[in-house]
């Protein structure tokens, strides 16, 4: 049975309605950790880590699409909850059309500076080639990217959550296969891993346009649309905390390289590197539902169907607490069988590995609700407060954390710091979720 926005939302609906968005995005972490389990096992440490040095530069720049996608899925779901289904479909292609564009530009401007941005962020020698081998090929397909991002939003917000699944699988087999053949058949190193991953990324963004351009059953079609600045600046400003929160993290990450290059040198940086990888992977389960859900809040919301609200807000907290108590027991349980499948070559990075991500993995009994409080207040239109906490939790707590615990805990501070920034961060995002309830009527 198919399940509306319009629907009336109980746990059991809630889940299946969420489900493909969560099982998408894990799909799109575990393919995006390919790359690295690929190059750390069959190309070696110095390639690793140069992908480590310069991903965050590639998700600052991906992570546009985030904005656009999850700014305009709250606009969008908002409008066709307000009756005026004819203009939702004006400002997807509007959206859809711009930030296409705007991946064209970031792709020229970041191919061109990546020298000398690989240096910045600490490459030296040989390194500094590995970045740039690696990502110019990633931003030669940036568009494709920012779109594969968005069109994760755009499917829930259409109906059809179950046909973006297909595509993100589709994408991801596409890039586990290449890997296997470019990497460790063919022996091409970064360049066959970088050429893997842009060529998934080609299916994921391109197929997308291919299905709203032509006639569909869903609430969506790409067509004629007309310039808005308005909703284009009310887009940006809805979807910045997911911005923010890439930014950020990709800033922060940049951050915990130079410290554990100064605590515990390249190793360090590779711990992290996998670390990282397997992070996105269990956050992709918080973010999965957060962006699973927020089209129903959206809706409703516009709807001035409050009291949906109020128990959608309820229900996630639940259900986000649930999973943070399994993902939490995951990560103990998984922390060594995880590192020897990354770094198992190598004693002493698989035991810093290991330590590190046993420390670490205490964050997830919080991040949960800070991810879906941000996503929430996107989903009410409130970019401000979305923001905020984006940014105080991937950026402010965690430099703050990052750079003082080492003071008193030296590399084990590193780890600890993550645990201390996101539980200040939910703690934040249960102040604003008491001194929004008046104004949402939730």
């Amino acid at each position: 049975m198919k399940i509306k926005l319009s629907d009336k939302f109980n746990y059991r609906r809630l889940l299946r309605f969420a489900m493909p968005s969560i099982v998408m995005m894990i799909f799109t972490s575990v393919y995006g950790v390919v790359d690295g389990l690929f190059v750390s096992n069959f190309v070696g440490k110095q390639s690793f880590t140069a992908i480590n040095l310069i991903m965050p530069f590639l998700m600052i720049l991906g992570s546009v699409g985030f904005m656009f996608g999850a700014g305009g899925s709250a606009l969008i779901s908002k409008t066709i909850g307000e009756g005026d289904s004819k203009k939702a479909r004006r400002l997807f292609s509007l959206i859809v059309y711009v930030s296409a564009l705007c991946g064209v530009i970031l792709s020229v401007i970041g191919i061109i500076s990546l020298p000398k941005i690989s240096v910045l962020l600490g490459a030296e020698g040989d390194m500094v080639n590995d970045c740039v081998v690696y990502g110019r090929i990633i931003l030669a397909v940036l568009p494709a990217y920012m779109l594969q991002f968005e069109f994760q939003s755009f499917f829930v917000t259409a109906e059809k959550p179950n046909f973006g699944l297909v595509v993100t699988v589709v994408s991801g087999v596409t890039n586990m296969v290449l890997d296997a053949l470019f990497v460790a058949a063919f022996g091409w190193g970064l360049v066959g891993a970088a050429a893997a991953t842009a060529a998934s990324q080609i299916v994921g963004g391109v197929v997308p346009l291919i299905y709203f351009f032509a006639p569909n059953k869903s609430l969506l079609r790409l067509g004629k649309t007309g310039f808005d600045g308005k909703s284009l600046l009310k887009t940006c400003t809805n979807g910045s905390s997911e911005l923010l929160s890439n930014i950020s993290t990709s800033v922060v990450s940049i951050f915990y390289n130079m410290q554990l290059i100064k605590y515990a040198g390249n190793d360090g940086v590779a711990a992290y590197g996998v670390l990282m990888y397997v992070n996105f992977i269990f956050f992709s389960v918080f973010i999965g539902y957060s962006v699973g859900t927020a089209p129903i809040v959206g809706y409703n919301y516009g709807a001035g169907n409050y009291d949906e609200v109020k128990g959608l807000l309820k229900k996630s907290v639940v259900i986000m607490s649930v999973i943070s108590l399994m993902m939490f027991g995951l990560a103990e349980g998984l922390a060594y069988p995880l590192a020897k499948i990354f770094v198992g070559y190598d004693g002493g990075l698989t035991a810093l590995t290991v330590k590190g991500f046993r420390i670490a993995s205490f964050m997830f009994l919080f991040a949960g609700i800070a991810v879906y409080g941000s996503s929430f207040f996107t989903a009410l239109n409130n970019g401000l407060v979305s923001a905020l906490i984006s940014f105080l939790r991937t950026l402010v707590f965690q430099i703050a954390a990052v750079m003082l615990l080492p003071l008193a805990f030296g590399g084990d501070g590193i780890w600890a710091s993550i645990i201390a920034a996101d539980f200040f961060a939910a703690l934040l995002t249960g102040i604003f979720l008491l001194a929004n309830r008046k104004k949402y009527r939730y």
